[in-house]
């Protein structure tokens, strides 16, 4: 019988840590489970004393140039004193992997295991040292460029509308509300003073699933798969928009929002355009991501329907309609 083609596959955790470890040249009593799979799929390799993390890219998700800019600004970081869980080269000094999986040519890094833990309910404490860490990051990136993405209105709204609209005609409702909310944003974006609004290398993606906290304040973020150019403001009003929807107490939501903007104006002030524009960055990322998830159908079909789609744009609806009533200051 012929072996019919994939278009993805699951690597072996034998295999893949078979190969990590002779070519890491780690010890034989390392192993290897899948973490998790996703728009990339990510597995821990352990000794029960050190762990890594093995991070296997989906077949022609991203160029090898993207990778290599990504693992140039983790190095930067890094070398900056900086916490943030970073590559690792292997003995002969490689730090990209490539190997050939059933689809194609994928592409493995191996990273650093950031300590601590995942915290989805967030003590204001905590917000306050997310807040300090990004802002440190942003010194760090603000001004320079990296050869991937540029995130403006083109790609945030734009190309991700024409991506769900494989998926949902203009006529469903949500899609016309993404499409006004999507010409608003933009309108917004383009009347106002962007010389109060930095621009540089933004992570794109912080939140609690990509961050470890260790004693409430210490920090160590990661996943910059999706870094690029753009407004550094969009990490933090996407930062604002994932907390809004963790915490439903929304006083203590306004507590923790006030501690992590606090935490970030410890480091590096926010004009008063950057404050009010915060609501308009966090749904421009949002919606950026429902794109991210039509363009990866393979791996979001359990979940991109109709009634997905509707609770999302709901939820952009929400964040919106809250902070026309709750001025951010």
């Amino acid at each position: 019988m012929t072996t019919f083609p994939v278009s993805a596959s699951t690597l072996s955790e034998t295999a893949l840590g078979n190969f990590i470890k002779d070519t890491y040249q780690l010890a034989a009593n390392f192993s290897c489970k899948l973490y998790r799979t996703g728009l990339n799929h990510t597995y821990f390799i352990t000794d029960g004393q050190t762990t890594y993390v093995i991070r296997v890219y989906c077949y022609n998700w991203r160029t090898k140039t993207e990778i290599q800019e990504e693992l140039r600004l983790l190095n930067q970081l890094k070398n900056n004193n900086l916490s943030v869980s970073f590559p690792i080269a292997d003995k002969n000094g490689i730090v990209i992997q490539d190997v050939q999986a059933p689809e194609g040519l994928r592409h493995v890094v191996l990273f650093s295991f950031a300590k601590g833990d995942k915290i989805r309910v967030m003590k204001p404490d905590t917000c306050f040292a997310i807040g300090e860490i990004m802002a440190k990051i942003h010194n760090e990136t603000e001004g320079q460029k990296i050869d991937r993405i540029h995130y403006d209105s083109s790609t945030l709204l734009h190309t991700s509308y024409k991506h769900l609209n494989s998926f949902f005609p203009d006529t469903n409702d949500a899609m016309k509300t993404l499409k006004n909310l999507g010409q608003n944003l933009s309108k917004t974006f383009n009347e106002i003073d962007t010389s109060a609004l930095p621009k540089g290398i933004v992570h794109l993606d912080i939140w609690y699933d990509n961050l470890n906290v260790a004693a409430e304040r210490d920090i160590t973020i990661f996943d910059f798969d999706n870094c690029g150019n753009g407004l550094l403001i969009l990490d933090v009003g996407y930062f604002c928009k994932q907390l809004f929807f963790i915490e439903p107490d929304k006083d203590q939501y306004e507590i923790k929002l006030h501690r992590f903007l606090s935490g970030y104006q410890s480091v590096r002030l926010l004009s008063e355009t950057a404050l009010q524009v915060i609501p308009e960055a966090g749904a421009a990322v949002f919606m950026y991501y429902l794109g991210v998830q039509a363009q990866r159908f393979d791996w979001s079909n359990i979940f991109l329907t109709k009634n997905y789609l509707n609770m999302f744009v709901a939820r952009i609806e929400t964040w919106m309609d809250y902070n026309k009533m709750q001025k951010i200051v």
